[in-house]
């Protein structure tokens, strides 16, 4: 049976898949799955207080979320790059640290690259993660030229 710490990275890897877009096909499930039903969503710091607020319910932040996702106009491309974090267990309890890079560009031709912090709290049922605190604070952000972030057509 994989470690606590192993179902939590599965965990958060299988959100952030969820969230690109295009989705790669291989990638099932629904956010909603992925949170527990009392999970608590939320943007920290200077720059993700005020933009994403607190969202609480497995269903309210599924909803939140997908706002941002086909078919609504948001992304026509994103992608999210999780770099080696920090885990710790307790129980049935895992928290743990990363960073993350995000790569977007948006429908209005705009692209951006996004370093954030996250720092999430699993609750362990079995060998099922989910989440049960999500936060997540912005920490370095630029724009990228348009050529850069636009793929040829034969690469996609």
């Amino acid at each position: 049976m994989p470690s606590p710490e192993h179902l939590a990275h599965g965990a958060l890897t299988r959100y952030l898949e969820l969230c690109d877009v295009p989705r790669s096909p291989a990638v099932t499930g629904t956010l909603e799955d992925l949170f527990t039903p009392d999970a608590v969503w939320e943007g920290v710091g200077p720059l993700y207080t005020a933009k994403f607020g607190r969202t609480t319910g497995a269903r309210a932040i599924a909803e939140m979320v997908a706002a941002h996702l086909p078919p609504n106009p948001h992304f026509q491309a994103n992608v999210h790059l999780l770099h080696p974090g920090t885990t710790s267990a307790e129980g049935d309890e895992v928290r743990g640290r990363w960073l993350m890079q995000q790569l977007s560009r948006y429908v209005s031709g705009a692209a951006e690259l996004v370093v954030a912090r996250l720092e999430v709290d699993f609750r362990i049922d079995g060998d099922t993660a989910r989440i049960r605190h999500f936060r997540t604070e912005r920490v370095f952000t630029t724009g990228l030229p348009d050529d850069v972030a636009t793929a040829p057509e034969a690469a996609r």
